[in-house]
C-alpha cells in the first residue's frame, strides 16, 4: 500500500511540472494525456461541486448561478497523519491556506486572472493540493458544468465550448470518468451519461455517481439506476446524499455531513442492504483503489513515454545545440564532462560493449606467434653455423668438454631475434588505439558541435598514446634482454651434454666439429630458445596490455586534464566555439 501511494504522489508530482512546462492535454500525444486522471463531469445544478466537497471534507469551492466553474481544477488530495489540514496552489508556491474560505477566494481570483471578470471559460488548469487526515490519496479533474444554453454576457460557443473541453479529457484513453447525475432526473437526460456513452462506450472507464437521492418524489426511488438495470457500467454505482441549502447556509461540518449521508443510507428502506457501497467515503475509497490500479497498469507505457520524449528532447537539442556557459569555471566543467563522455565511449571499445577492442587479442592470439613461427631459427641453428660461431667462440683454447661460450653466442644470437616480433606487437597495438580513438571521438554525440575540442582531445589522446607505445617498447626490450643475460641452468643440467663415446672422443681438436657433436649442439639450442618463445609469447602481450592498453583505460587524457585546467583568458570558450560559428 505505501508503494502505491508513492505512485500517486509520484504521479501527482509528474502532473504539476506537466502543469508549470504548459503541458495540459490539448493537441498530439503529450506526458499529461498519458498520466491516469478522474475527471469529474456533471451538468449545471448536479450537484457535482458538492461531491468533490464532501470527498475532500470541506467547504471550498466557488459556488453561485450559472457558470461557477471556468477553469479545469486539478484537486490533489494527500493523506497525512498528525498534522493539521492545509491548502497549495501551484501558482503560489509556499503559500499555506489554513482557511477554506480563503482557498474558495483564491481560486475565484486565479480564475478571473484569465479569464477576467467575464463569464469565458479557459483550459488552463488550476492546480490545488489540499493535505488532510480526512482524505484518501487521490487525485481529481473538476471541468466546468455541461450547460445547454448561454446565459447573459456568454458567448454563443459557450456551450459548445464547454463541451469540447471536457470532451478533450474524458476521451484519453487514461481518463477514468467520474460522470455525476442527479437522481431526480431522469438517467436518459444526464448530460454526463451521455457524454460518457460517446467516449466510453463499454463503460469500463465510466463512474456513475447519482446525487439528490433524498430529493427524489415520494414513492420513487433510483434502485433500477444504482443496481445497474436502467443503465450498466463496468463498475457499480454509487449513491451521495449531499448537505442541504439549509446546511449549506447554515455552514453544517463536512465531517458531520457525512456522517449524516451514512445514516441515511442505514436507515433508508430502499437503499439500506447497499448502505456498505454508498456515501462520498465509499466513493473516495473505491476511485483511489482504482486508481492505484490503473497507474500499476500504464507505469511501463509512461516511463516508455518519458524516455521517448527525452531522447527526442536531446536529439533537438544536439541538432540546435545546448546553450554553452559563458562563466570560464562552467565552461571548464562542459569540456571535462565532454571528456568523460569520450573517455567511456573509449572504454567501451575496449572493454568489449563496443566492436574494435577485440582487434587486440587478435594481436597476442594471432599475429605474435605467426611472427614468432616465422624467425629464421633454422637458419641460424644449421650446422654450418653452429660450427662457425662455436669455434669462432673458442678463440685459440678449444672447449674441454662442452662449447659454453659458443652455446651462450648462440643462445643470444636466436633471442635477439625476437625483438622484432615484439616490437611489432607493440605497434600493432598502438595502430588500433589510435583507431579506436578516431572512432570513439566520431561516436562521443556530445563532441559532434564542437571541433577545437575534437581536435584538441584526439591530439592529447594520440600523444599519451605514444608515450605509453615507448614505455611499451623499452618493457618488452627489457623482456628479451633478460632472457639473454641469465641462461636457465636447470634446463642445460638435464640435457645430456657428455662427449660422445666413441675412440675418436678423447681428441677435442679432431672431433669437436663433428657431424653428430654439432646437430647436439644445435638441438639443444633449439630446445632452450623454443622453452624462450613458450615464454615471450606469454609475457609479451602482458607487458603491451599492462603498459599500453591498461594506462590508455586509466590516463589516456589526465595530462590534457592538467593543460586544460592552467589555461586562462578564453581558451575554454575557443574550445567551445560550435561548428555552425566555424562554418559562417
Amino acid at each position: 500500500m505505501a508503494t502505491m501511494v508513492s505512485l500517486i504522489g509520484l504521479v501527482n508530482n509528474i502532473q504539476r511540472a506537466c502543469t508549470v512546462l504548459g503541458d495540459h492535454g490539448g493537441e498530439g500525444l503529450s506526458l499529461w494525456e498519458a498520466l491516469p486522471t478522474v475527471a469529474v463531469v456533471g451538468g449545471q445544478s448536479s450537484g457535482k461541486s458538492s461531491v468533490l466537497e464532501s470527498v475532500v471534507g470541506r467547504d471550498f469551492l466557488p459556488r453561485g448561478s450559472g457558470i461557477v466553474t471556468r477553469r479545469p481544477l486539478v484537486l490533489q488530495l494527500h493523506k497525512i497523519e498528525g498534522q493539521s489540514e492545509y491548502a497549495e496552489f501551484l501558482h503560489a508556491p509556499r503559500k499555506k491556506f489554513t482557511d477554506f474560505a480563503s482557498v474558495r477566494k483564491e481560486i475565484q481570483d486565479e480564475t478571473d486572472r484569465i479569464t477576467g471578470k467575464t463569464k469565458q471559460i479557459s483550459n488552463i488548469p488550476i492546480h490545488l493540493s489540499i493535505y488532510s487526515p480526512n482524505v484518501v490519496n487521490l487525485t481529481l479533474i473538476d471541468l466546468p458544468g455541461l450547460t445547454k444554453v448561454a446565459v447573459e454576457g456568454q458567448p454563443d460557443s459557450i456551450v459548445e465550448d464547454i463541451e469540447n473541453m471536457v470532451r478533450s479529457y474524458v476521451e484519453k484513453p487514461n481518463c477514468i470518468i467520474l460522470a455525476i447525475s442527479p437522481a431526480n432526473q431522469d438517467i436518459a437526460t444526464s448530460d454526463a451519461i451521455k457524454l460518457a456513452r460517446e467516449v466510453d462506450p463499454s463503460g469500463e472507464r465510466t463512474f456513475g455517481v447519482l446525487t439528490k437521492l433524498d430529493l427524489m418524489d415520494k414513492g420513487t426511488n433510483a434502485l433500477d439506476v444504482i443496481e445497474g438495470r436502467s443503465y450498466r457500467l463496468q463498475h457499480p454505482w454509487v449513491g451521495i446524499v449531499n448537505r442541504s441549502q439549509a446546511d449549506i447556509n447554515k455552514n453544517v461540518d463536512m465531517i458531520h455531513a457525512r456522517k449524516k449521508e451514512q445514516e441515511y443510507f442505514e436507515t433508508s428502506p430502499e437503499y439500506g442492504h447497499l448502505a456498505h457501497k454508498m456515501g462520498s467515503e465509499y466513493l473516495a475509497k473505491l476511485l483511489s483503489k482504482h486508481l492505484e490500479t490503473v497507474i500499476r497498469q500504464r507505469i511501463p507505457s509512461i516511463i516508455a513515454l518519458i524516455n521517448k520524449t527525452i531522447d527526442e528532447l536531446n536529439a533537438e537539442l544536439d541538432r540546435i545545440g545546448r546553450p554553452i556557459a559563458v562563466d570560464s569555471g562552467a565552461q571548464l566543467y562542459t569540456i571535462l564532462e565532454m571528456c568523460r563522455a569520450f573517455d567511456k565511449v573509449f572504454r567501451e571499445h575496449l572493454d568489449g560493449g563496443r566492436p574494435g577492442g577485440d582487434r587486440i587479442y587478435g594481436v597476442f592470439d594471432h599475429q605474435l606467434p605467426a611472427a614468432l613461427k616465422k624467425l629464421p631459427f633454422d637458419r641460424h641453428l644449421s650446422m654450418k653455423n653452429v660450427q662457425k660461431v662455436v669455434s669462432q667462440a673458442d678463440g685459440y683454447q678449444p672447449h674441454l668438454i662442452a662449447p659454453e661460450q659458443g652455446y651462450r653466442r648462440l643462445i643470444d644470437g636466436s633471442i635477439s631475434y625476437f625483438k622484432g616480433p615484439a616490437e611489432a606487437s607493440v605497434d600493432a597495438v598502438h595502430f588500433i588505439l589510435k583507431e579506436l580513438v578516431r572512432k570513439s571521438i566520431a561516436e562521443t554525440e556530445e563532441l559532434k558541435r564542437f571541433p577545437t575540442l575534437q581536435s584538441d582531445i584526439a591530439a592529447a589522446a594520440i600523444d599519451a598514446l605514444e608515450r605509453f607505445r615507448e614505455e611499451s617498447r623499452r618493457t618488452i626490450q627489457r623482456l628479451v634482454e633478460m632472457e639473454s643475460s641469465y641462461l636457465t641452468v636447470e634446463f642445460f643440467r638435464k640435457l645430456h651434454l657428455e662427449p660422445e663415446k666413441n675412440p675418436s672422443s678423447t681428441a677435442p681438436n679432431v672431433d669437436r666439429f663433428s657431424d653428430n657433436h654439432l646437430r647436439r649442439i644445435g638441438s639443444n639450442v633449439s630446445s632452450y630458445i623454443n622453452m624462450v618463445s613458450d615464454t615471450l609469447k606469454n609475457s609479451i602481450p602482458k607487458a603491451v596490455v599492462y603498459c599500453q592498453v591498461r594506462e590508455a583505460k586509466r590516463s589516456l587524457l589526465n595530462h590534457f586534464y592538467v593543460q586544460v585546467g592552467k589555461r586562462r583568458g578564453n581558451f575554454h570558450a575557443f574550445l567551445l566555439i560550435p561548428i555552425r560559428i566555424l562554418n559562417t
